[in-house]
Formats: structure tokens, sequence, C-alpha cells
């Protein structure tokens, strides 16, 4: 054989083993492949498991994005003043960073972007608190080609957009309410006034009030909504004998919604009976109430009028549509108080009632007294008539009392009364040395803030009225919160003691000091 013969025959054979070569590799994979139940891609060529593409998630990511339509950079409003987001379409609530509540908030702007794909995972990526940015992962699913499942993770990022919310608006205007409640006493004293303060301030019903002003013969709440000022409305028919009206003033109106814009007015006028006020009564109001005297003392008003017969010791409570139905009015001001000194005094011990009378008061005990004035120690001239501060009232003890026989009152019920059944004095309550009860008066309340001229002389006095007041009558102390006062510190003495009532430890509050979290003032949430 040539050398050319030999050389084709080589290179038939070099051919032939290649092919053989190719072709078990083939079978190798071929059988690699279907022994794992694997296919090949239909792109790449890579095994991978059977599934209704026929591609690997490299290829099918090339070909099909599932976060598209889905924003990657959303804007959410926030609120510096009351650090409170906004939850469209115009609610704001309170949300801590990286919180369920923040989340909730956030998937809530994509959530109509998101309606043909399903969420599988969320959760945050930190970010530094101060700026203005919340990063989500979120993990989704969708069937994309063929019924084949595809599963991606991308970041959305959520800019933070500083906004004032209504309520914040209308409390840095000031002048911005939709509804006023207009509370009105026509009297000279204000101790109902004080009660009021303390309950408003012990139910926190003062926290919706846009602002608070004082003005004459009462006080003004503004409110940012007509609920609010029903409310404070409905509690004030509660705690006091009061009758309101209501009127309404069109501010704006749109023509095309149908929507009205309103300012509402609520009027509220109170009893003008206080505390410690001796009121004549109608002969048909006294006859109603258990045949009681006409002429009364006010010893307490809280949701009714509670008056005393100081000739008998009967006892009646008077509603507010009594009142309105039969109204009466205080004969004497406080300013008019006398100051007596008991000359002697008898315990009457048995009091016989007439027919149909009503209850008597186991609080009190009557007493005959012969009183004269401090400023008239220089006469003769004694006064005598019937209290019910028996219980309290010793020979040579100083009593505040209203003089009726030397006064000129004009009122409807008491000039057609008998001149003999109209006392000569009325006592109200025992004296006390005033600058000693401050002295020792080791607690304090707490005030609205509000709008005013301050206290003068008259209302520091009536405030210290008020206050002995609490101290006197322990029934009036359970509505009202009382709490220490750490910068007194009372002085005690044996010959300061001079049996004035005062408070117990036990009735008294400790004045709270909320602090932030971080045990100072701390920084807002977010600054620009």
């Amino acid at each position: 054989m040539s050398l050319l013969q030999i050389i084709s025959i080589l290179t038939f054979f070099n051919v032939l083993l290649k092919c053989v070569s190719v072709y078990i590799f083939c079978l190798c994979i071929m059988y690699s492949v279907y022994s794992n139940s694997q296919n090949l891609c239909c792109t790449c060529g890579v095994p991978i498991p059977p599934n209704p593409a026929n591609m690997c998630v490299a290829c099918l990511r090339t070909q099909v994005d599932i976060s598209e339509g889905i924003p990657k950079q959303v804007t959410v409003h926030f609120c510096k003043q009351c650090e409170r987001y906004l939850q469209p379409p115009g609610t704001w609530v309170q949300c801590a960073l990286e919180s369920r509540e923040l989340m909730a908030l956030c998937l809530k702007k994509i959530k109509s972007s998101m309606t043909k794909v399903r969420l599988i995972d969320a959760s945050f990526l930190w970010t530094e608190p101060h700026s203005k940015r919340i990063k989500m992962k979120l993990t989704i699913q969708k069937e994309v080609m063929n019924g084949a499942i595809l599963q991606q993770v991308f970041v959305v990022e959520f800019v933070i957009q500083s906004q004032m919310c209504d309520d914040c608006h209308r409390v840095e205007a000031k002048d911005f309410w939709k509804a006023v409640v207009q509370v009105r006493q026509k009297t000279v004293h204000k101790k109902t006034f004080y009660y009021l303060e303390q309950l408003i301030l012990k139910h926190k019903l003062h926290q919706n009030a846009l602002n608070i002003k004082e003005i004459h013969e009462g006080i003004d709440f503004y409110y940012g909504s007509k609920q609010h000022a029903q409310k404070m409305v409905d509690f004030l028919q509660c705690t006091a004998p009061c009758r309101s009206k209501t009127s309404q003033r069109l501010i704006s109106h749109d023509i095309h919604s149908n929507t009205y814009n309103y300012k509402s007015t609520f009027s509220v006028e109170i009893v003008p009976v206080c505390k410690d006020s001796v009121v004549c009564l109608s002969p048909r109001l006294a006859q109603s109430l258990g045949n009681m005297g006409q002429v009364c003392v006010c010893i307490r008003v809280t949701s009714t009028i509670h008056l005393i017969d100081p000739n008998t010791l009967q006892i009646a409570e008077v509603d507010g549509n009594t009142y309105w139905r039969n109204p009466f009015n205080g004969l004497c001001n406080p300013r008019q108080l006398e100051e007596f000194i008991v000359m002697d005094i008898d315990i009457i011990r048995d009091q016989k009632l007439g027919a149909g009378a009503g209850m008597r008061s186991n609080k009190h005990t009557l007493a005959e007294v012969w009183v004269q004035k401090t400023s008239e120690m220089d006469s003769n001239q004694q006064y005598y008539c019937r209290t019910f501060l028996g219980h309290l009232l010793n020979i040579g003890d100083l009593v505040l009392g209203f003089d009726f026989a030397n006064s000129n009152i004009n009122d409807e019920y008491l000039n057609k009364m008998n001149p003999h059944h109209v006392p000569d004095v009325v006592l109200i309550k025992k004296s006390y040395d005033r600058s000693r009860r401050i002295k020792r008066r080791n607690w304090k309340l707490q005030e609205l803030a509000r709008e005013g001229d301050g206290m003068d002389t008259d209302d520091e006095r009536q405030y210290q009225d008020f206050l002995e007041d609490l101290e006197e009558d322990e029934a009036l102390r359970k509505n009202v919160n009382i709490f220490r006062d750490a910068s007194k510190i009372p002085v005690e003495s044996d010959t300061d003691d001079d049996g004035a009532p005062r408070v117990s430890l036990t009735e008294m509050l400790e004045e709270l000091s909320l602090t932030d979290a971080t045990g100072g003032e701390g920084a807002d949430m977010m600054t620009d």
C-alpha cells in the first residue's frame, strides 16, 4: 500500500473516532438529563428543572419583568407638629419608624399597582432617621409564560414630604374654628366657673379645644368640629343646671357639590345662683319642695341646686328644668357679707315639722343665735336669728352673714312676704383667719390655659373663697383633683390651730411630669 492510502485510512478512522466520542457524549448528557428529570433551557441550553416556559430563571427575567407598573418611588406626607402620617383620603395616623402601622400605610400607597402580583414578603431596609427616606424590600410572585411562576425581589423608596394636618393648621391659625361654646352666668361670683374648670380638667374635655377665652360673665371654648362642641354642651348639662341654644351661620356654599360650610354657636346659660347665696323662692316652688321656707341658703351647686332652710333644716334639690319654670335670684352677693360675733347660742333639739314637710339635713344642727356686728362693738345692738351652723358655732366665734334688717333688697317674692317671716340676719359660714389658712395650705389646683386679663384683686379673693369651700365641703372635693404643692412647706404650731378644716394628705395627688423617652425634651422625628 502506498503512503497516501495509509494516510487516508488513518484520517477516516480519526474522524470516525471523533464522531463516536461526540455520540457517546450526547448519550451521556441525555442520560444524565433524563435520569434527573431535567430539561435544557431553550435559550442557553443549561439543564433546568422542567417548567412550562422551558427557560431558566436568568433567561426568563430577561424576557419578563413582573415588577413593571409598580412605582419604585412613592411620596408619603408627614405632619411635623403632631408627628402623624397622612392615610388617604383624609385620615392622619400616628406611626413609629419601622412599625407595623407604618408598613401597612406604605403598602396601601402601592396597593392599586399590585393587583396582578402576589406579595410574599415585605421588610424595612435601614435608613438614616433624618434622611426623609423609607426603603422597603418587597418579594412578589406572578404567573408568566405558559403558567410558570416567577418570584422577584425589589426595593421601593418612600419619600417623606412635610405637610401640616388640618388640626395643626387650625391650632396655628388660632382664629380658624367651626364651633364655639359660650358659657355664661349672670352673677357676680365665679365659684361655679371655678368648679366647672376643675371638672373639665379632670375629664380632659379641654384637649379638643383650639382656644379658650375668658370674657365678662363667662368663658368661650373654640372647637374645630361641631361634634366636639356638642360633647362639651352635653357635659355642661350633666354637671351644672343650665339651658342651651344653638345657632349657625353660613360661611360658604359649593353649588357644584352641594356642600355647605357653617360656623355653629352654642350658648349655655348657667343658673345665676352660687354657693353661699341667699335666695327667696316663690310660694308655689316652696310648697312643691315640701312646704319649706321661702328664704333659703344655697349650700352647693352641682348638677342641681342644693338648698337648706335655716329655720327648719329642710333640704331640697332644684334641677335646671324646675329652676327655669320657677326662676329665682340671689338676694345678696358675697361682697355684702358682714362679720358677726356670736354672743349666745342655744341648740334646738326637737324641731317638729308640719304636714308634708320634706327631708331634713343630718349634717347640720339647728340653733338659735344672738349675734353682734364686729363693726358695732361700741353699741348694744344685737340680732336674733336661726341658723343651720349649730354644730360649728360657739360663743365668741366669728361668723359671716347677710344683714337683712339694714339692707334695701328689691325682690319680687321677698317684698310680698310677711315682714315677720323675714329674718334680720342669715348666717352663711364660720369665719377663720384667711392668712393662716393660706400659710398652711400645702396643695394646689390645676388651671386651664386660657386667654384673659388675668386675676385682679376681686378675682383672687373669689378664688380663695373657692379653695376654702373645697376645704370645708368633702362632697365637693370628690369631684376635683387636688395636687400636693411640693414648693410649699407648711409650718405647724399649736397657736396656729384655730379649728379650720383642712385637706388630708390621702386626698392629694402627686403632680406628674412626663418627659420624652430619651430622658429629656427629645427632638422631632423628622426635620428639614
